[in-house]
């Protein structure tokens, strides 16, 4: 590997945007699987290490976090009037709205259907196999997730 090839990695690495983004969206992964644990709702390694990492839906949003974090040190480090902050800043308008709104609505329907194909199911009128409910955001964890990946990438930014 060329020595310009590990400076690339390195200056990626380390550059403020992407540590602010890993550490927004982790730190709102933690505090969701911190508050499931106290719920009682972890119930394997696996269960926790989905939580940690992975998991979607839940207080705060993840994805809220990162995309404003984003945002945030994008608009900090390039200003506001800049094309990179514009396309951050719509990026995380329509990831915000899709959290809110349309993945949301998904879920919401598909625990009905799947309300209706049990019951169906149990009258063997047809033989049902659940679908996935998507797990969206309320306003509340969008808000949080936001505020969070906010003050981390102005953190960022700043220090």
């Amino acid at each position: 590997m060329s020595e310009t090839f590990i400076e690339q990695i390195r200056a990626f690495l380390l550059n403020p945007v992407i540590l602010a983004c890993v550490t927004s969206w982790f730190s709102a992964q933690f505090i969701k699987t911190v508050i499931n644990i106290l719920y009682g709702r972890i119930h394997s390694i696996f269960d926790l290490l989905e939580n940690l990492i992975w998991k979607t839906g839940g207080f705060p949003s993840s994805h809220s976090a990162l995309v404003s974090s984003l945002a945030t040190t994008v608009g900090f480090r390039n200003g506001m009037g800049s094309d990179i902050f514009i396309l951050s800043f719509c990026f995380f308008m329509v990831t915000i709205r899709d959290a809110v709104g349309v993945r949301r609505s998904n879920g919401i329907q598909a625990k009905k259907i799947n309300e209706i194909g049990r019951i169906l199911d149990n009258k063997k009128i047809i033989e049902y196999k659940p679908i996935k409910e998507v797990n969206g955001h309320t306003p509340m964890e969008v808000t949080i997730g936001c505020l969070l990946g906010f003050f981390i990438g102005l953190a960022f930014s700043l220090f």
